[in-house]
C-alpha cells in the first residue's frame, strides 16, 4: 500500500524533504503559508548540492481544511507555532495517522500528545543544512539525513515503509530510540543554534577559533552528560562530541534555523531548544549551567526585539 503524505510547513525542511518523496512519485499533499500564490503559478524549485530539480504541478493549499487526509503528516513548523496544530491538524487525521514532529527541541511530543491523546506521534530529527531565502525556493546545502524516532506509535510495519521510502526518494533515513535520538540532535543544536545568535557568526567561524571550539566542546559534553544521567537505553558516548564538532567542519559556511530567524526579525524558538532541556534536567536534581546562560543571553535578546 502506498502512503499519503502531508506537509505542515513547507519551508526549508518541509519543503526539501516533500518535494523529494513527490519527485519520485508518492502522493504529498504541501500546505504553504505565504509562498501559497507563487507556489501554486511557479511551482517549487528544489536547489540542492545532490542535484536540482523543480516540480511543475504541486499539490499545494493555504489551509488544512482543504487537504485530504493523510496517512503520514510531518509537521516542520518553528515550534513557537506549535499552538496552531490543535486547529490546523483535525482536518488531516485519520484513526491511524503517524504524526511526526520534525522540529528542534526536547519535549515537543509529549506535549502534543496532552492535546492529541490518542495520536500516534513520532519524532523527525533532521540532519541536514537547507534554507529558504526566496519565494518557492529551497536551497539544501549539505547533509540530509533523516532519523524517525516513535513515541507513541509502535507500528513496525509502518515505519519500516516510511523509511523505505525516504531511502528510495534518495533521503537516507533509519529509525532509532526516541530518547537517544532526542538529546543526540540537542547535542549539536545547543551550542551550535544559541552561539551563532549571540556571537553573530556562523558555524565555520565558531570552530576556527579555538576558545569557540572550547565552548562548543564543553556545551556537548553537558548535554550528553545530562541525557545519560536522565536515562538513555544506550548512553551516549562523550566521544560523540568530537564526531558532531567534525562533521560540522565538512559542512559550508552555515546559519543554523535560530540564526535565520534572528537575522529576519522573527522569534526564536528559545522555549523548546534551551528552557525545557533545562527544565527536564532539574526534574532529575540535575544542572545545565551552560545551556541556562546560554537560554537567559537568548531570553534577552529575543524580548528586546519583540518590543
Amino acid at each position: 500500500m502506498s502512503l499519503k503524505y502531508g506537509i505542515i510547513g513547507t519551508g526549508a525542511i518541509g519543503g526539501y524533504y516533500g518535494a523529494k518523496l513527490s519527485k519520485f512519485g508518492h502522493e504529498v499533499h504541501f500546505l504553504f503559508h505565504k509562498d501559497y500564490e507563487f507556489v501554486k503559478a511557479n511551482g517549487l524549485q528544489i536547489d540542492s548540492v545532490d542535484g536540482s530539480f523543480h516540480l511543475s504541478n504541486v499539490a499545494a493549499y493555504h489551509h488544512t481544511t482543504d487537504m485530504p487526509q493523510c496517512d503520514v503528516v510531518l509537521v516542520c513548523l518553528k515550534s513557537i507555532n506549535n499552538g496552531l496544530l490543535k486547529e490546523i491538524l483535525p482536518p488531516l487525521l485519520h484513526p491511524n495517522t503517524l504524526v511526526i514532529l520534525i522540529e528542534n527541541g526536547i519535549g515537543l511530543e509529549a506535549d502534543l500528545q496532552e492535546q492529541f491523546p490518542t495520536l500516534r506521534i513520532a519524532a523527525g530529527l533532521a540532519f541536514i543544512c537547507s534554507g529558504k531565502f526566496n519565494p518557492g525556493v529551497i536551497t539544501h546545502q549539505s547533509l540530509g539525513r533523516l532519523v524517525i524516532a516513535p513515541y507513541s506509535c509502535q507500528d513496525s510495519a509502518l515505519l519500516k515503509q516510511i523509511v523505505d521510502d525516504f531511502n528510495t526518494a534518495g533521503i537516507e533515513a533509519t529509525c532509532s530510540d526516541y530518547a537517544i535520538a532526542r538529546w543526540k540532535k540537542a547535542v549539536w543544536n545547543i551550542p551550535f543554534n544559541g552561539l551563532t545568535v549571540v556571537l553573530n557568526t556562523t558555524t565555520d567561524l565558531l570552530l576556527s577559533n579555538k576558545a569557540t571550539e572550547s565552548l562548543i566542546k564543553s556545551m556537548m559534553i553537558e548535554v550528553i552528560r545530562t541525557a545519560n544521567s536522565i536515562g538513555l537505553e544506550q548512553p551516549l558516548r562523550e566521544s560523540f562530541a568530537d564526531t558532531m564538532i567534525a562533521v560540522t567542519k565538512t559542512m559550508p559556511p552555515y546559519s543554523p534555523s535560530m540564526k535565520l530567524d534572528f537575522d529576519y526579525h522573527r522569534p526564536m524558538e528559545v522555549y523548546y531548544l534551551y528552557s525545557r532541556p533545562v527544565i527536564e534536567a532539574e526534574k532529575h536534581n540535575l544542572d545545565m549551567p551552560l545551556t541556562r546562560m546560554l537560554e537567559k543571553q537568548l531570553t534577552f535578546i529575543d524580548s528586546l526585539r519583540s518590543e
